[in-house]
């Protein structure tokens, strides 16, 4: 387990982290209802259900952690080559170590015209400020490595991943106070409109495209066998753990 992940999924999943919270399931939500296959991956915050507006009927969470649906680096996915519809990655690219190994991961596991969702921490807007100068204090909740939207979408076209759309949420200044947070309440509106590169989180989605090639998928039948074949592991595998 990754000390820095494990840190801000449990801020994540606190009173502290509700508003970050309660704003990126409202944007995943919406990301996620439409998009259709047979299986999709959430990759780590095991105690929160990003896939929960998602129609594909094989839904699991993989971390590093006890708990999850499937226990596994992020890093090396145990997933065949070409399996997965839709793999989200909430804030993976900033806690976990190896940022670019995981995006190889997620290329290689995607089927071709698969979709790939990212949500990361906006280092130029009211959140990234705010962190970078609790960090310099030395009053920092956890420890980050803030990806930029541009850096993002060079990392994305290295692996082949066409970006489709990009969304924000979070405009809001980062308020411990609720009554603040409550007043500041029609930055998120104004800013959707206005300065929809200012948000605190950014949400990225991006499609596997595999160009000039004759497209020759899994058998249709194996992958919708794969949610069957995944569970026993996974068990076995939260069984291992508990037996250390």
């Amino acid at each position: 387990m990754t000390d820095r992940y494990s840190s801000f999924a449990e801020w994540f999943a606190s009173t502290d982290g509700e508003y970050l919270r309660s704003r990126e399931q409202i944007i995943l939500d919406a990301m996620t209802a439409d998009l259709f296959g047979f299986n999709a991956v959430q990759v780590g915050l095991r105690n929160v259900d990003l896939l929960r507006a998602s129609r594909i009927k094989h839904r699991y969470r993989l971390d590093v952690a006890v708990g999850a649906d499937l226990l596994a680096d992020p890093a090396r996915l145990p997933f065949a080559g070409q399996s997965i519809d839709l793999l989200v990655l909430p804030h993976a690219l900033e806690f976990f170590p190896y940022p670019h190994q995981i995006l190889r991961e997620a290329e290689r596991v995607l089927i071709p015209e698969g979709n790939l969702l990212i949500s990361g921490f906006n280092p130029w807007s009211l959140w990234g400020v705010y962190y970078r100068y609790k960090r310099a204090r030395g009053n920092f909740v956890w420890e980050d490595r803030f990806v930029s939207l541009h850096r993002l979408r060079d990392w994305l076209s290295l692996i082949g991943c066409e970006q489709q759309d990009c969304r924000s949420c979070c405009f809001v200044p980062p308020l411990a106070q609720t009554g603040w947070v409550r007043w500041f309440e029609w930055l998120e509106t104004a800013g959707e409109h206005w300065w929809a590169k200012g948000g605190g989180v950014y949400f990225v989605h991006a499609v596997k495209r595999v160009h000039g090639m004759r497209l020759i998928l899994p058998d249709w039948q194996d992958r919708r066998d794969l949610g069957r074949l995944l569970r026993p592991a996974s068990r076995a595998l939260q069984s291992g753990s508990r037996d250390e």
